[in-house]
């Protein structure tokens, strides 16, 4: 009879750790497969039209990018805060909270035109980041639960949104619970004709470089880490854990908030009810699919963007749900987890022999 157990690994190898997110992916499709089966289609068929239908042509190639563009952010957002142990689950929230207010900065009038965009963007990060200092001002000082609060700050907001879109903020014309249009200037520049590819993918590839640099690079990034890997160590070698929490959750919550500018500037050009379909929550599975590593946001983004993107196209052609890239996320999620296990302990086999 053969026997296992899981023992603790004395190192990781470094392919291990590359492979792992590969691995997670590939488990999520074969995973899924059996529900496209189940739905009655092709399964390669399936993912064929899915992947092609995201990234053949000039302008899909496009959407995919621009779909991307809130992940990338987002799950940035969740891979500063989890770095610290602050466990930001209210990237949603901050989203809003910079969608809101890049969307009133934008529609100001009587200020210089080139300044519109300038602005939306450093205000969405603020409104962001606020939104994010609420939760962690209660960890630091009064010990509350950091989940609990980044969570129930999302229903806050979007309940308060709601609010601004059927009173103030709405249309007495139309009666769309929307917000007023921004300005023509504040709309973001488009970077290749005859797509929706706008300054939101620039941006957001600039704050990839910047976390990396970030956390790599400088003190506060080491700070950081440190505080999430052992907050009492760090506490005695002198710095301030409060003080740093505090900072990364209001750098978390600013690249929450430039992901809600990024949606009002480049994309709806006003706030209205389901401007992230979940953006928010997809940023943490990114963020562990990533590993924490704000380089591996950007392939982990940009494959649930093709997921998103597709997975439209795949259901109009072969008849499955398109609620399938929703389960495809939540898989991600799970198989990810378990490869974070085996980088961790690694399975031990023993032959027990019967008398």
């Amino acid at each position: 009879m053969i026997t296992f157990r899981l023992e603790p690994r004395e190192h990781t190898p470094l392919w291990l750790n590359a492979l792992l997110p590969l691995a997670a992916v590939l488990a999520t499709l074969i995973i899924c497969s059996g529900l496209i089966k189940l739905a009655g289609a092709s399964v390669i068929s399936a993912y064929v039209i899915m992947f092609k239908s995201a990234l053949f042509t000039k302008f899909d190639f496009a959407e995919t990018l621009v779909k991307a563009t809130p992940l990338v952010l987002t799950g940035l957002a969740v891979v500063v805060a989890f770095r610290a142990k602050f466990w930001n689950i209210g990237a949603e929230g901050q989203l809003l909270a910079g969608a809101m207010a890049a969307a009133y900065l934008g529609a100001l009038k009587g200020v210089p035109a080139w300044s519109l965009i300038p602005l939306m963007i450093v205000g969405g990060a603020v409104a962001g980041a606020i939104w994010a200092a609420i939760p962690a001002i209660l960890k630091t000082r009064y010990k509350v639960d950091d989940v609990v609060t980044t969570l129930l700050l999302n229903f806050v907001i979007d309940y308060g949104m709601m609010a601004l879109l059927n009173g103030p903020w709405k249309d007495p014309l139309s009666g769309y619970p929307d917000s007023p249009d921004i300005l023509p200037a504040a709309q973001f520049p488009i970077l290749l004709k005859h797509t929706r590819l706008h300054l939101g993918v620039l941006v957001a590839a600039v704050a990839t470089f910047i976390i990396w640099f970030l956390i790599r690079r400088t003190t506060l990034g080491f700070s950081i880490t440190a505080v999430g890997e052992n907050p009492k160590a760090s506490s005695f070698a002198g710095m301030s854990v409060s003080k740093i929490i505090f900072l990364a959750a209001a750098i978390s919550g600013a690249l929450a908030g430039l992901a809600g500018v990024g949606e009002v500037g480049g994309i709806q050009f006003q706030v209205m009810q389901g401007i992230s379909p979940g953006y928010g929550y997809t940023g943490i599975i990114i963020a562990m699919l990533a590993r924490l590593n704000p380089l591996g946001v950007i392939p982990a983004a940009f494959f649930f963007a093709v997921v998103i993107t597709g997975a439209e196209a795949m259901s109009r052609a072969t008849g499955v749900p398109v609620f399938l890239a929703d389960v495809i996320q939540g898989t991600a999620l799970v198989t990810m987890l378990v490869a974070l296990m085996f980088n961790q302990y690694r399975v031990k086999f023993k032959k027990v022999r019967h008398e």
